[in-house]
């Protein structure tokens, strides 16, 4: 369980770190292809098997990290464009109740139990997320919804991915070496996406930028990390796991943006706290 909460502290700090950005006006872009380097050299530095670069493409899991590079990227751009069309709380709620999906893989693909007080504690964490995601505001309902269905369904397929790949091709001892490749692709495809945008977006790089970029990339990787190994825990089913480390970083989230940066909660925010604590207890328990 241990390996559970660090993940949930790590992906929480995240959002600490995305908030910061903004204050210090930060590109996101380029300090996201950054962070996915340092996470690169991390999980190659950190690795239990010390392999020569190269030997990576003899590995089982290559090309699943291939992908989950790819999708890291692609939702970081969805998410953007569905915050800016759609606005920041349905792309919020797109990216956090996607975590039916690996829960309903979990259950279907692998047997993993269902008893009616996992099934009821899963259905509370979904209208916790919900309700703690939703702000003052209205959500707007835009005529298209192609946007936030893609990203709840790529933000879905990600925790799938990667509990499909761990059960299937990657070794214990090798779980710093997958993390690592997978940032490492998700840089290469990062930097594709900066030259794309033309040759003056990446020279002009800036030191703080960087620098926000290493301080990022350090609690990404971990946080990708920890996940992995908590998916490994024996008799931890990832239906259980997903929901508890998704409510987990909402409501974290949710008391470090109150305590940290005065954020002011709403009567249904409250509520999804308590729903989400609630939830949490029935799926331990269950």
């Amino acid at each position: 369980m241990i390996y559970l909460i660090l993940s949930i502290l790590f992906s929480t700090s995240l959002f600490v770190i995305f908030k910061l950005f903004h204050k210090y006006e930060v590109d996101n872009v380029k300090a996201i292809v950054v962070n996915y380097a340092v996470a690169f050299v991390l999980g190659f530095l950190g690795s239990e098997t010390k392999i020569p670069l190269t030997d990576i493409f003899d590995k089982p899991w290559l090309p699943g990290a291939f992908t989950l590079g790819f999708l890291f990227i692609l939702i970081f751009v969805l998410m953007a464009k569905t915050s800016q069309i759609n606005g920041v709380s349905v792309a919020s709620v797109a990216s956090k109740m996607s975590v039916v999906i690996p829960v309903t893989f979990g259950v279907v693909v692998y047997n993993e139990s269902v008893p009616f007080m996992k099934i009821l504690g899963i259905l509370f964490a979904l209208v916790a997320v919900y309700l703690v995601s939703v702000k003052k505001e209205e959500i707007p309902l835009k005529d298209s919804l192609l946007l936030p269905l893609l990203l709840f369904l790529g933000s879905g397929v990600i925790d799938t991915t990667i509990k499909y790949i761990e059960v299937n091709f990657v070794h214990e001892n090798e779980v710093s070496l997958f993390s690592g490749s997978l940032f490492g692709f998700a840089g290469f495809f990062g930097a594709l996406f900066l030259v794309s945008k033309g040759l003056d977006t990446v020279r002009n790089f800036e030191v703080k930028n960087v620098v926000a970029g290493i301080i990022l990339g350090i609690p990404n990787y971990f946080s990708i990390l920890f996940l992995i190994k908590a998916l490994q825990i024996k008799g931890l089913e990832s239906s259980s796991l997903f929901t508890l480390n998704n409510v987990g970083i909402v409501l974290l989230s949710s008391i470090f943006g109150v305590v940290i940066f005065r954020e002011v909660f709403s009567t249904k925010n409250y509520i999804g706290v308590l729903l989400a604590i609630t939830s949490i207890v029935m799926i331990a328990l269950a």
